[in-house]
């Protein structure tokens, strides 16, 4: 499209070099990307400028750049555009940008944006699959899809645009469920789409490295839940943090609440309950697979979904890989099970859901561990945890990036008293400690790493999948 089109859409931005009948082919913010005909968006983010790639972007034959300052020194070719926004406007400009560029698919797609500490993938998996069974082309975007649990937003437009084209192809209506975190919020990656319904899940202790307080890292989630962002909200009523949403929303929202199921009986496959009048399951295990399911159901209806398809869709809705995920093992073996807890809401959920699982008797034998170049004020209150709610707990590596393992594990023990908590950092012995040192009566939970299939040592990623570890252990023990 011509650059003169996109200015008429981008709040506050001038033209002022160039010529706006330039022709734009797309939207990039990472000049490794740019490609002839790009706009090149030079975002200040927190750890680099874009504006120091401009220069870059324009040799590789970008057509535009987005700035918010002057840039004297730089070398424009002929025919290149250079269009300014005000300080602080360029993310929005570029998700703006990025989504005008691909006709604005999100507004011919069914839209639903899932936030939350805990939970959001579980959430949007869940929907996903509802609405898939109810004849939608559905798109689940978010961590198990990219790098991020939300894309930038030129690379989430692209997404979108593919999502609309194969629900075309289909002949079906299309939907997406899509994981929007607080950073993606703070950032502007969604600005721009109008979401037919926003969930929220939950709010809890992370992220305070990025946003300094927990009064700011709900602000940034409560922004997926104002009206001109979301048509409709549901949300989880059951938690201050919920019930001060609610308060906040100005728009339409359903309030979700354990009071709207009946007869729950968990077990070690799942959950059986009663929703609207209406005897269902879920494969999730514990009282949070629960609540899980009962957001992504309730959204589901908001959508246009029948009660009694929703009902019937969640039995076989599937769980998500490395949440609450049970690794095979034989009669003789401890239950063992694997799951993404890295927060310490999300820990304490975990071990609460898994002393259902443990035999007469039976112990709870934790692993975990936390990440490095993340949330450090955590740690501690997961170490606090660890020693209150489990029998033996062993604090091993998660990913420590370019944090020193011992340093990490150090501070997750300050948080319990003297003793109380194994070190071992070497995460595969940690995981065989467990194991060895469980009953068939016991449960193994494995913590913090979930369904991912590496292990970051500074910028080196090893190979390492904690399911297949588990397996693997199980069988040389069963083998014995």
């Amino acid at each position: 499209m011509k650059l003169d089109e996109l200015l008429g859409e981008l709040s506050g931005a001038s033209l002022i070099e160039g010529e706006g009948s330039v022709e734009v082919t797309s939207v990039e913010i990472d000049s490794r990307l740019v490609n002839p005909g790009a706009l090149f968006c030079c975002i200040i983010g927190s750890k680099s400028d874009g504006h120091d790639h401009a220069q870059a972007a324009l040799d590789q034959g970008a057509a535009a750049l987005l700035v918010e300052r002057d840039m004297p020194s730089l070398e424009t070719p002929a025919g290149t555009a250079v269009i300014r926004v005000d300080a602080g406007q360029a993310r929005r400009a570029a998700a703006v940008a990025a989504s005008r560029v691909v006709d604005d698919p999100s507004r011919s797609l069914v839209m639903a944006g899932v936030t939350g500490t805990n939970g959001k993938t579980t959430v949007a998996t869940v929907l996903g699959a509802i609405l898939e069974d109810a004849g939608f082309s559905a798109t689940v975007i978010g961590t198990l899809t990219g790098e991020r649990t939300t894309p930038a937003a030129p690379d989430l437009h692209r997404q979108l645009a593919r999502s609309l084209r194969e629900a075309e192809i289909a002949k079906r209506p299309g939907a997406v469920a899509i994981e929007v975190s607080s950073h993606a919020l703070d950032q502007g990656r969604v600005d721009g789409i109008v979401f037919d319904v926003a969930i929220f899940t939950n709010l809890s202790h992370d992220h305070l490295d990025y946003h300094g307080t927990m009064a700011a890292y709900f602000d940034a989630k409560a922004l997926l839940f104002e009206e001109e962002r979301s048509l409709m909200a549901v949300i989880w009523a059951d938690s201050d943090a919920g019930a001060a949403l609610l308060s906040r929303r100005r728009g339409p929202a359903v309030a979700v609440s354990m009071a709207d199921v009946a007869d729950v009986g968990l077990r070690s496959d799942g959950t059986q309950f009663t929703w609207r009048g209406l005897s269902t399951s879920t494969g999730l295990v514990g009282t949070t697979g629960l609540i899980d399911a009962l957001l992504a159901a309730e959204a589901a209806v908001v959508l246009g979904v029948d009660p009694s398809s929703v009902a019937t869709s969640l039995p076989s809705a599937a769980g998500v890989p490395g949440r609450m995920e049970r690794i095979p093992s034989g009669d003789d073996s401890p239950t063992v099970i694997v799951d993404y807890a890295h927060t310490p809401d999300a820990l304490a959920a975990a071990l609460e859901a898994v002393e259902s699982l443990r035999g007469q008797d039976g112990r709870t034998i934790l692993v975990f561990g936390c990440g490095g170049d993340r949330d450090a004020f955590k740690r501690p209150a997961m170490g606090a945890i660890a020693a209150a709610r489990a029998d033996l707990a062993v604090v091993t590596s998660d990913n420590p990036r370019h944090e020193d393992p011992v340093a990490i594990a150090a501070q997750v023990a300050s948080g319990a008293p003297d003793g109380t908590l194994v070190v071992e950092l070497d995460r595969r012995a940690a995981i065989a400690h467990a194991i060895h040192a469980a009953r068939d009566v016991d449960v193994v939970l494995i913590a913090g790493k979930g369904h991912e299939v590496t292990q970051q040592f500074g910028d080196e990623y090893r190979p390492f999948d904690d399911r297949l570890v588990a397996a693997e252990i199980l069988r040389e023990d069963a083998a014995c």
